[in-house]
Protein backbone atom coordinates (compact mmCIF):
# COMPACT_ATOMS: atom_id res chain seq x y z
CA UNK A 1 0.00 0.00 0.00
CA UNK A 2 1.85 3.43 -1.48
CA UNK A 3 1.50 6.23 0.92
CA UNK A 4 2.08 9.56 0.19
CA UNK A 5 5.84 10.91 1.26
CA UNK A 6 7.10 13.99 0.23
CA UNK A 7 7.34 13.12 -3.18
CA UNK A 8 4.77 10.53 -5.06
CA UNK A 9 5.44 8.47 -8.09
CA UNK A 10 2.32 8.86 -9.32
CA UNK A 11 2.78 12.44 -10.84
CA UNK A 12 1.83 14.54 -7.71
CA UNK A 13 4.02 16.03 -4.61
CA UNK A 14 2.24 16.42 -1.25
CA UNK A 15 0.54 19.68 -0.47
CA UNK A 16 -1.73 20.76 2.47
CA UNK A 17 -4.76 18.68 3.21
CA UNK A 18 -7.98 20.43 2.82
CA UNK A 19 -8.71 20.56 6.47
CA UNK A 20 -11.94 22.49 6.27
CA UNK A 21 -13.76 20.05 4.74
CA UNK A 22 -12.77 17.66 7.55
CA UNK A 23 -14.31 20.06 9.92
CA UNK A 24 -17.13 20.33 8.24
CA UNK A 25 -17.38 16.97 7.78
CA UNK A 26 -17.18 16.25 11.52
CA UNK A 27 -19.53 19.38 12.46
CA UNK A 28 -21.98 17.46 10.67
CA UNK A 29 -21.18 14.49 12.43
CA UNK A 30 -21.65 16.35 15.34
CA UNK A 31 -25.07 17.60 14.51
CA UNK A 32 -25.92 14.57 13.31
CA UNK A 33 -25.18 12.28 16.93
CA UNK A 34 -27.09 14.68 18.57
CA UNK A 35 -30.00 15.13 16.32
CA UNK A 36 -30.00 11.05 16.19
CA UNK A 37 -30.25 11.30 20.25
CA UNK A 38 -33.21 13.99 20.51
CA UNK A 39 -35.91 11.87 18.04
CA UNK A 40 -34.90 8.58 19.33
CA UNK A 41 -35.46 8.64 23.15
CA UNK A 42 -39.25 7.91 22.67
CA UNK A 43 -38.76 5.20 20.14
CA UNK A 44 -35.60 3.54 21.74
CA UNK A 45 -37.33 3.23 25.04
CA UNK A 46 -40.55 1.72 23.85
CA UNK A 47 -38.63 -0.70 21.26
CA UNK A 48 -35.78 -1.87 23.10
CA UNK A 49 -36.36 -0.78 26.64
CA UNK A 50 -33.10 1.53 26.59
CA UNK A 51 -33.62 5.59 25.40
CA UNK A 52 -29.75 5.45 24.02
CA UNK A 53 -30.04 2.33 22.03
CA UNK A 54 -29.75 4.46 18.84
CA UNK A 55 -28.02 6.92 20.28
CA UNK A 56 -24.94 4.25 20.93
CA UNK A 57 -25.19 2.93 17.54
CA UNK A 58 -24.58 5.93 16.31
CA UNK A 59 -21.77 7.06 18.59
CA UNK A 60 -20.39 4.11 17.32
CA UNK A 61 -20.59 3.92 13.54
CA UNK A 62 -19.24 7.41 13.80
CA UNK A 63 -16.22 6.67 15.64
CA UNK A 64 -15.63 3.92 13.60
CA UNK A 65 -16.44 6.30 10.22
CA UNK A 66 -14.24 8.73 11.45
CA UNK A 67 -11.09 6.53 11.93
CA UNK A 68 -11.63 5.11 8.59
CA UNK A 69 -11.75 8.58 7.41
CA UNK A 70 -8.25 9.37 8.79
CA UNK A 71 -6.49 6.48 7.28
CA UNK A 72 -8.07 6.87 3.88
CA UNK A 73 -6.80 10.58 4.22
CA UNK A 74 -3.43 9.30 4.33
CA UNK A 75 -3.75 6.41 1.42
CA UNK A 76 -2.77 7.56 -1.94
CA UNK A 77 -6.07 7.91 -3.72
CA UNK A 78 -4.48 6.06 -6.65
CA UNK A 79 -4.05 3.29 -4.98
CA UNK A 80 -7.79 2.35 -5.31
CA UNK A 81 -7.51 2.54 -9.23
CA UNK A 82 -5.44 -0.66 -9.24
CA UNK A 83 -8.08 -2.34 -6.92
CA UNK A 84 -11.11 -0.81 -8.95
CA UNK A 85 -12.56 -4.00 -11.05
CA UNK A 86 -12.01 -6.04 -7.78
CA UNK A 87 -13.93 -3.95 -5.55
CA UNK A 88 -16.35 -3.42 -8.15
CA UNK A 89 -17.16 -6.68 -8.79
CA UNK A 90 -16.67 -7.38 -4.93
CA UNK A 91 -19.85 -4.86 -4.16
CA UNK A 92 -22.06 -6.32 -6.92
CA UNK A 93 -21.58 -9.31 -5.59
CA UNK A 94 -22.75 -7.84 -2.25
CA UNK A 95 -25.76 -6.44 -4.03
CA UNK A 96 -26.27 -10.33 -5.60
CA UNK A 97 -26.03 -11.54 -1.92
CA UNK A 98 -28.32 -9.65 -0.36
CA UNK A 99 -31.31 -10.67 -2.91
CA UNK A 100 -30.69 -14.06 -1.34
CA UNK A 101 -33.46 -15.73 1.04
CA UNK A 102 -31.78 -16.06 3.92
CA UNK A 103 -28.82 -14.37 3.65
CA UNK A 104 -30.41 -10.55 3.15
CA UNK A 105 -32.58 -9.28 5.76
CA UNK A 106 -36.20 -7.94 4.60
CA UNK A 107 -37.26 -5.02 6.74
CA UNK A 108 -40.89 -3.36 5.96
CA UNK A 109 -40.87 -5.49 2.57
CA UNK A 110 -37.46 -4.11 1.39
CA UNK A 111 -34.50 -6.77 0.96
CA UNK A 112 -31.06 -4.64 1.25
CA UNK A 113 -29.30 -5.39 4.49
CA UNK A 114 -27.03 -8.43 5.68
CA UNK A 115 -26.72 -9.30 8.93
CA UNK A 116 -23.28 -10.70 10.20
CA UNK A 117 -24.03 -12.30 13.61
CA UNK A 118 -26.40 -10.04 16.17
CA UNK A 119 -23.73 -7.08 15.63
CA UNK A 120 -23.00 -6.21 12.12
CA UNK A 121 -25.45 -5.18 9.58
CA UNK A 122 -24.32 -3.83 6.27
CA UNK A 123 -26.20 -2.12 3.76
CA UNK A 124 -24.44 -3.00 0.02
CA UNK A 125 -26.25 -0.59 -2.06
CA UNK A 126 -24.49 2.37 0.38
CA UNK A 127 -20.74 0.48 -0.75
CA UNK A 128 -21.73 0.18 -3.98
CA UNK A 129 -22.34 3.63 -4.35
CA UNK A 130 -18.63 4.19 -3.41
CA UNK A 131 -17.41 1.65 -5.49
CA UNK A 132 -19.00 2.65 -8.60
CA UNK A 133 -17.66 5.84 -8.11
CA UNK A 134 -14.00 4.54 -8.05
CA UNK A 135 -14.10 2.15 -11.19
CA UNK A 136 -15.83 4.63 -13.58
CA UNK A 137 -13.11 7.73 -12.16
CA UNK A 138 -10.62 5.11 -12.66
CA UNK A 139 -11.36 3.49 -15.98
CA UNK A 140 -12.82 7.34 -17.79
CA UNK A 141 -9.85 9.04 -15.85
CA UNK A 142 -7.51 6.82 -17.63
CA UNK A 143 -5.80 4.53 -15.25
CA UNK A 144 -7.73 1.19 -16.60
CA UNK A 145 -7.96 -0.04 -19.91
CA UNK A 146 -11.59 -0.42 -21.52
CA UNK A 147 -13.13 -3.00 -19.66
CA UNK A 148 -14.91 -4.68 -22.84
CA UNK A 149 -12.41 -3.72 -25.65
CA UNK A 150 -15.07 -4.45 -28.34
CA UNK A 151 -17.42 -2.20 -27.31
CA UNK A 152 -17.66 1.93 -27.02
CA UNK A 153 -17.24 3.66 -23.60
CA UNK A 154 -20.89 4.74 -24.33
CA UNK A 155 -22.50 0.91 -24.70
CA UNK A 156 -19.64 -0.38 -21.81
CA UNK A 157 -21.10 2.63 -19.72
CA UNK A 158 -24.68 1.91 -20.29
CA UNK A 159 -24.47 -2.22 -19.91
CA UNK A 160 -23.03 -1.15 -16.13
CA UNK A 161 -25.52 1.24 -15.49
CA UNK A 162 -28.44 -1.48 -16.32
CA UNK A 163 -27.12 -3.90 -14.49
CA UNK A 164 -26.40 -1.85 -11.33
CA UNK A 165 -30.07 -0.63 -11.74
CA UNK A 166 -31.14 -4.25 -11.95
CA UNK A 167 -29.37 -5.46 -8.72
CA UNK A 168 -30.65 -2.41 -6.69
CA UNK A 169 -34.37 -2.08 -7.37
CA UNK A 170 -34.98 -5.73 -7.06
CA UNK A 171 -34.49 -5.12 -3.37
CA UNK A 172 -35.89 -2.58 -4.16
CA UNK A 173 -34.60 0.66 -3.54
CA UNK A 174 -35.75 3.66 -5.88
CA UNK A 175 -34.11 6.63 -3.81
CA UNK A 176 -30.49 4.89 -3.61
CA UNK A 177 -30.89 3.97 -7.32
CA UNK A 178 -31.77 7.68 -8.21
CA UNK A 179 -28.79 8.49 -6.68
CA UNK A 180 -26.77 6.26 -7.91
CA UNK A 181 -27.72 7.13 -11.66
CA UNK A 182 -27.36 10.55 -11.40
CA UNK A 183 -23.97 10.76 -9.60
CA UNK A 184 -22.47 7.90 -12.23
CA UNK A 185 -23.84 10.47 -14.63
CA UNK A 186 -22.17 13.27 -13.82
CA UNK A 187 -18.69 11.48 -13.69
CA UNK A 188 -19.45 10.18 -16.88
CA UNK A 189 -20.13 13.49 -18.58
CA UNK A 190 -17.88 15.66 -16.93
CA UNK A 191 -15.10 13.16 -18.67
CA UNK A 192 -15.82 14.40 -21.39
CA UNK A 193 -18.68 12.62 -23.06
CA UNK A 194 -20.64 14.15 -25.84
CA UNK A 195 -23.95 15.96 -25.35
CA UNK A 196 -25.66 13.71 -27.69
CA UNK A 197 -25.01 10.99 -25.52
CA UNK A 198 -27.36 12.41 -22.54
CA UNK A 199 -30.03 13.00 -25.27
CA UNK A 200 -29.80 8.84 -25.94
CA UNK A 201 -29.72 7.71 -22.52
CA UNK A 202 -32.82 10.43 -21.46
CA UNK A 203 -35.30 8.41 -23.32
CA UNK A 204 -34.13 4.71 -21.02
CA UNK A 205 -33.65 7.08 -17.81
CA UNK A 206 -37.35 8.36 -17.99
CA UNK A 207 -38.99 5.33 -19.23
CA UNK A 208 -37.77 3.30 -16.85
CA UNK A 209 -38.41 5.79 -14.28
CA UNK A 210 -42.01 5.87 -15.22
CA UNK A 211 -42.20 2.22 -14.99
CA UNK A 212 -41.10 2.22 -11.53
CA UNK A 213 -43.12 4.10 -10.34
CA UNK A 214 -46.44 3.36 -12.14
CA UNK A 215 -46.20 -1.00 -11.07
CA UNK A 216 -44.73 -0.26 -7.35
CA UNK A 217 -48.50 0.64 -5.97
CA UNK A 218 -46.36 2.39 -2.97
CA UNK A 219 -44.16 4.66 -5.28
CA UNK A 220 -47.43 5.59 -7.12
CA UNK A 221 -48.86 6.44 -3.79
CA UNK A 222 -45.78 8.85 -2.74
CA UNK A 223 -46.44 11.09 -6.48
CA UNK A 224 -49.63 11.49 -5.78
CA UNK A 225 -49.15 12.70 -2.09
CA UNK A 226 -46.81 15.33 -3.69
CA UNK A 227 -48.86 16.32 -6.37
CA UNK A 228 -51.29 16.93 -3.58
CA UNK A 229 -51.15 16.58 -0.20
CA UNK A 230 -54.52 16.60 0.66
CA UNK A 231 -55.35 13.76 -1.20
CA UNK A 232 -55.46 11.40 1.69
CA UNK A 233 -54.34 13.41 5.26
CA UNK A 234 -54.68 9.95 7.49
CA UNK A 235 -53.85 7.40 4.33
CA UNK A 236 -50.97 8.05 1.83
CA UNK A 237 -50.58 11.45 2.55
CA UNK A 238 -50.05 10.97 6.40
CA UNK A 239 -46.37 11.08 6.04
CA UNK A 240 -46.01 14.17 4.26
CA UNK A 241 -48.30 16.22 6.05
CA UNK A 242 -46.86 15.56 9.57
CA UNK A 243 -43.44 16.83 8.42
CA UNK A 244 -45.26 20.12 6.74
CA UNK A 245 -46.99 20.34 10.42
CA UNK A 246 -43.35 19.91 11.85
CA UNK A 247 -41.84 22.17 9.56
CA UNK A 248 -44.72 25.17 10.14
CA UNK A 249 -44.50 24.47 13.86
CA UNK A 250 -40.67 25.67 13.78
CA UNK A 251 -41.33 28.85 12.41
CA UNK A 252 -38.02 31.18 12.60
CA UNK A 253 -36.45 29.78 15.29
CA UNK A 254 -37.64 27.06 16.54
CA UNK A 255 -39.67 25.03 19.75
CA UNK A 256 -36.37 24.58 20.91
CA UNK A 257 -34.06 21.69 21.13
CA UNK A 258 -35.39 18.73 22.63
CA UNK A 259 -38.77 20.20 22.81
CA UNK A 260 -40.56 18.75 19.89
CA UNK A 261 -43.93 16.74 19.35
CA UNK A 262 -43.76 15.12 16.15
CA UNK A 263 -40.75 13.33 17.04
CA UNK A 264 -43.69 11.30 19.43
CA UNK A 265 -43.93 8.68 16.67
CA UNK A 266 -46.29 11.07 14.98
CA UNK A 267 -43.71 11.28 11.92
CA UNK A 268 -42.78 7.50 10.05
CA UNK A 269 -38.79 6.70 10.21
CA UNK A 270 -38.32 10.30 12.08
CA UNK A 271 -34.16 9.21 13.36
CA UNK A 272 -33.79 8.34 9.48
CA UNK A 273 -35.67 9.56 6.41
CA UNK A 274 -37.58 12.33 7.70
CA UNK A 275 -35.08 13.67 11.08
CA UNK A 276 -34.25 17.04 9.05
CA UNK A 277 -38.29 18.05 9.88
CA UNK A 278 -37.67 17.36 13.87
CA UNK A 279 -34.15 19.41 13.48
CA UNK A 280 -36.51 22.21 11.49
CA UNK A 281 -39.25 22.14 14.08
CA UNK A 282 -36.62 22.75 17.42
CA UNK A 283 -34.09 24.72 15.59
CA UNK A 284 -36.52 26.77 13.28
CA UNK A 285 -35.37 28.52 10.20
CA UNK A 286 -32.16 29.57 11.04
CA UNK A 287 -31.39 26.59 12.67
CA UNK A 288 -32.09 24.75 9.43
CA UNK A 289 -30.48 27.72 7.30
CA UNK A 290 -27.67 26.79 9.30
CA UNK A 291 -27.15 23.21 8.93
CA UNK A 292 -27.88 23.55 4.74
CA UNK A 293 -25.03 26.12 5.19
CA UNK A 294 -22.89 22.91 6.94
CA UNK A 295 -23.82 21.22 3.22
CA UNK A 296 -23.31 24.27 1.04
CA UNK A 297 -19.95 24.53 2.35
CA UNK A 298 -19.14 20.62 2.21
CA UNK A 299 -20.11 20.75 -0.95
CA UNK A 300 -18.04 23.94 -2.15
CA UNK A 301 -14.87 22.82 -0.95
CA UNK A 302 -15.19 19.56 -2.34
CA UNK A 303 -15.64 21.43 -5.69
CA UNK A 304 -12.04 23.56 -5.16
CA UNK A 305 -10.96 20.07 -4.49
CA UNK A 306 -11.81 18.49 -7.58
CA UNK A 307 -10.61 22.16 -9.11
CA UNK A 308 -7.08 21.30 -7.58
CA UNK A 309 -6.80 17.64 -8.20
CA UNK A 310 -3.51 16.65 -10.09
CA UNK A 311 -5.08 14.55 -12.63
CA UNK A 312 -8.27 13.81 -14.28
CA UNK A 313 -8.64 10.75 -11.95
CA UNK A 314 -8.53 12.33 -9.29
CA UNK A 315 -10.76 15.32 -10.38
CA UNK A 316 -13.48 12.74 -11.81
CA UNK A 317 -12.88 10.73 -8.26
CA UNK A 318 -14.00 14.13 -5.96
CA UNK A 319 -16.62 15.23 -8.37
CA UNK A 320 -18.05 11.69 -7.99
CA UNK A 321 -18.23 11.73 -4.19
CA UNK A 322 -18.88 15.22 -3.84
CA UNK A 323 -22.12 14.44 -6.26
CA UNK A 324 -23.44 10.96 -4.30
CA UNK A 325 -23.04 13.12 -1.22
CA UNK A 326 -24.79 16.43 -2.55
CA UNK A 327 -27.54 14.81 -4.55
CA UNK A 328 -28.28 12.65 -1.87
CA UNK A 329 -28.71 15.71 0.62
CA UNK A 330 -30.51 17.69 -2.20
CA UNK A 331 -33.39 15.07 -2.67
CA UNK A 332 -33.88 14.14 0.92
CA UNK A 333 -33.71 17.95 2.08
CA UNK A 334 -36.36 18.25 -1.35
CA UNK A 335 -38.46 15.29 -0.22
CA UNK A 336 -38.98 17.50 3.54
CA UNK A 337 -40.32 20.63 1.62
CA UNK A 338 -41.98 18.82 -0.35
CA UNK A 339 -39.99 20.13 -3.73
CA UNK A 340 -39.80 16.15 -4.59
CA UNK A 341 -42.07 13.20 -3.32
CA UNK A 342 -40.95 11.06 -0.28
CA UNK A 343 -38.19 8.44 -1.70
CA UNK A 344 -37.23 7.19 1.78
CA UNK A 345 -33.57 8.49 1.35
CA UNK A 346 -31.82 9.53 4.18
CA UNK A 347 -29.78 12.73 5.02
CA UNK A 348 -25.66 12.30 4.65
CA UNK A 349 -24.06 12.41 8.68
CA UNK A 350 -27.47 13.28 10.21
CA UNK A 351 -29.64 10.26 9.89
CA UNK A 352 -29.31 7.20 11.71
CA UNK A 353 -27.78 4.40 9.97
CA UNK A 354 -24.37 2.84 10.37
CA UNK A 355 -23.32 1.81 6.82
CA UNK A 356 -24.39 4.98 5.31
CA UNK A 357 -22.48 7.38 7.70
CA UNK A 358 -19.31 4.88 7.89
CA UNK A 359 -18.93 5.26 3.54
CA UNK A 360 -19.76 8.89 3.98
CA UNK A 361 -16.95 9.19 6.66
CA UNK A 362 -14.50 7.01 4.18
CA UNK A 363 -15.06 9.31 1.45
CA UNK A 364 -14.46 12.58 2.95
CA UNK A 365 -11.11 10.53 3.77
CA UNK A 366 -10.43 10.17 0.45
CA UNK A 367 -11.92 13.65 -0.84
CA UNK A 368 -8.88 14.64 2.10
CA UNK A 369 -6.05 12.99 0.43
CA UNK A 370 -6.82 14.01 -3.23
CA UNK A 371 -6.68 17.66 -1.85
CA UNK A 372 -3.18 16.74 -0.40
CA UNK A 373 -1.73 16.30 -3.37
CA UNK A 374 -1.04 18.74 -6.41
CA UNK A 375 0.70 18.61 -9.78
CA UNK A 376 4.39 18.40 -9.98
CA UNK A 377 5.75 22.16 -11.17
Amino acid sequence: MRRLGKHSSFGAVSGKMDYLVALAAVSLLVVGVIAVYDVSVFRAFTLFGDKYYFFKNQVLWGALGLVGMAVMSKIDYHYYARLAPVLLFGSLALLALVLIPGVGTTVYGAQRWINFGSVLTIQPSEIYKLTLIVYLSSWLGGQLARPIIFFSEFVTFGALMALSVGLVMMEPDFGTTFIMVASAFVVYFVSGAALKQFLYFSPLVLGGAVAFIKFEPYRLNRLKSFLDPTIDPQGISYHINQILLALGSGGLFGVGLGQSRQKFEYIPEVNTDSIFAVIAEELGFVGSLLLIGLFVFLGYRSLKIAQKAPDKYGRLLAIGITSVIAIQALVNLGSMVALFPLTGVTLPFISYGGSSLVITLVSIGVLLNISSQRRKA
